[in-house]
């Protein structure tokens, strides 16, 4: 790693793509194709596949997985456990589904727990309340929760 990265002895970081002051914490497995922006700070028992792109000043806390095809922008906060999917079908031992991307926008905070499916689209700005399951694309600035998240006042 580059100087400026910090990797704690048991992760597990395979990627060259690395911001610089970005921190990589115990029990982390990032795959060689992930990129990871700058100054991010990614906790303790986070998996991060090949085709994911995180952005600058990105916290992941423990318990995320980021697969194939999430794209996370600038300056966002995904709380403890957040789950990410991309097979809206899925199968075991389906080798042959459909990767739908997941595309979260800069400066959005997403709450503990939340879920979001495959193919959805959160807008800059944008909140999800944490235990939220987000069925359908949020717009900017949007704040949704609940199940299925929905639109607050």
């Amino acid at each position: 790693m580059g100087s400026g990265i910090f990797v704690h002895t048991h992760a597990l970081c395979e990627s060259k793509n690395i911001g610089i002051g970005t921190r990589i914490w115990a029990f982390v497995h990032i795959l060689p194709g992930a990129q990871i922006g700058d100054d991010c700070n990614i906790c303790d028992h986070v998996f991060i596949e090949n085709d994911v792109v995180v952005g600058r000043n990105v916290t992941i806390k423990s318990g995320v997985q980021l697969w194939d095809g999430v794209r996370i922008g600038d300056n966002v906060f995904i709380g403890p456990n957040v789950t990410f999917t991309n097979d809206k079908y899925p199968v075991s031992g389906n080798r042959d589904y459909k990767n739908l991307p997941t595309t979260i926008g800069d400066n959005v905070s997403i709450g503990a727990n939340a879920t979001i499916l495959p193919g959805i689209t959160v807008g800059r700005g944008a909140v999800i309340g944490a235990g939220s399951v987000v069925t359908k694309n949020v717009e900017s600035g949007m704040t949704v929760y609940g199940n299925p998240a929905i639109p607050q006042a």
